[in-house]
């Protein structure tokens, strides 16, 4: 049964939104701090980055069959494709939620200058990088791992997010934001991050009249409800780690977000949890990774799922990746179609915003395979407080 959205986020206390093994960093002012160009050669890992026997990595990991979903007809008009190709994803998403996308639109150009400004970021001094530094609590903003936020069980990475808005009167506030974060001389990388959120949001939406489709509503549905999207954008550096057997990259976890729009290099390093084991997904420069996430499996009342990942690093070579995270505008109210809802398929998760469960992820519980089910019973409990 739906609930009444809450407005504001009040301070969590039940002792299980803190896993021991994932404590917040307290605030000491003596963070550890994360220097990508001094750390990659370290033959001694801080203790911080070593993940628990039951966790550490399978570099060798079987590949996943993921579907190729191949968009060219189903954009152009073709009936018979877009048929074929919801049929695909439908079937995905109900498995692990992972599938691959080709003959996107997207130019080939602006993919590779989106990689290229991830590699002239990431290799700038660190006291460069800090000029965006992100802060506690907040989603945007420079994070080299997130030795602010958490003090053990760290990932091997950093990362540069950023908020893309959807509406007309947005045009140009990426390439504001890094014009005010780190200069005039960051013009062009606004310019590039601009087009490609732009592309990633049209190509975003075109994805979600395929999920409409295969969950039999409206073409449009979805479509209509990410239109005027709100959504994060964020550049992964994995460096080179002398012990990748050791650590991760990126910790398992499922994202809160409605869905992500992966961009991999030629390196490799993503893996699913899939029928109890980890498997890989190979890279593919001419296909993006699409994978659902927590807020469109509460749209979908459960019937897709969002899966556990992680990502792993080696000692050679970095890693880069350019996620795009699809998000409700801020007041949407996330709740399934009547279409997904019946005697046989009751209510599973509760009315919320996306700002809700941001603000859960990133001030209260550190995102794992549990986010919406312990966020769920957290709404539950304040109902009926």
């Amino acid at each position: 049964m739906a609930i009444d959205c809450i407005k504001t986020m009040p301070s969590i206390t039940t002792p299980h939104h803190h896993p021991k093994d994932q404590d917040q960093c307290k605030d000491d002012g003596k963070s550890f701090v994360f220097d990508a160009q001094v750390l990659r050669h370290q033959t001694n890992i801080p203790q911080q980055f070593v993940w628990p026997d039951h966790e550490k990595p399978n570099i060798n990991a079987p590949e996943l069959q993921v579907p190729l979903v191949d968009l060219g007809d189903f954009l152009s008009g073709n009936p018979v494709a877009a048929v074929e190709a919801s049929r695909l994803v439908g079937e995905a998403c109900k498995k692990h939620g992972f599938f691959l996308v080709v003959n996107h639109g997207v130019d080939k150009t602006l993919i590779a200058h989106a990689h290229n400004y991830v590699d002239t970021f990431f290799k700038l001094p660190l006291s460069e990088k800090q000029k965006a530094q992100r802060k506690i609590g907040e989603s945007c903003g420079y994070a080299s791992s997130f030795t602010g936020r958490f003090s053990s069980k760290l990932p091997w990475k950093e990362t540069l997010s950023f908020r893309y808005k959807a509406e007309e009167s947005s045009s140009k506030h990426i390439e504001e934001y890094f014009h005010n974060r780190m200069g005039e001389d960051f013009a062009e990388f606004g310019t590039v991050y601009q087009d490609y959120c732009e592309a990633m949001s049209t190509l975003s939406l075109g994805i979600m009249e395929l999920l409409g489709m295969s969950l039999g509503v409206s073409r449009e549905h979805f479509r209509e409800f990410f239109n005027e999207n709100d959504s994060i954008m964020r550049l992964n550096y994995y460096p080179p780690c002398q012990k990748p057997d050791l650590t991760l990259g990126t910790g398992p976890h499922c994202d809160p977000t409605s869905l992500t729009i992966l961009h991999q290099d030629q390196v490799g390093g993503l893996q699913v949890f899939v029928d109890n084991e980890w498997r890989s997904i190979n890279p593919n420069f001419d296909a993006f990774v699409v994978n659902i996430g927590d807020t469109f499996m509460a749209l979908s009342n459960g019937i897709y799922r969002s899966c556990l990942h992680r990502a792993v690093v080696n000692s050679q070579t970095p890693r880069k990746s350019l996620a795009f995270f699809l998000c409700p505008k801020n007041d949407k109210m996330v709740t399934p179609p009547h279409e997904l809802v019946d005697t046989c398929n009751p209510r599973i998760y509760p009315d919320f915003t996306w700002p809700m469960l941001l603000e859960f992820t990133q001030k209260h519980y550190r995102a794992d395979m549990k986010t919406l089910e312990v966020f769920t019973n957290w709404l539950h409990q304040r109902s009926l407080s």
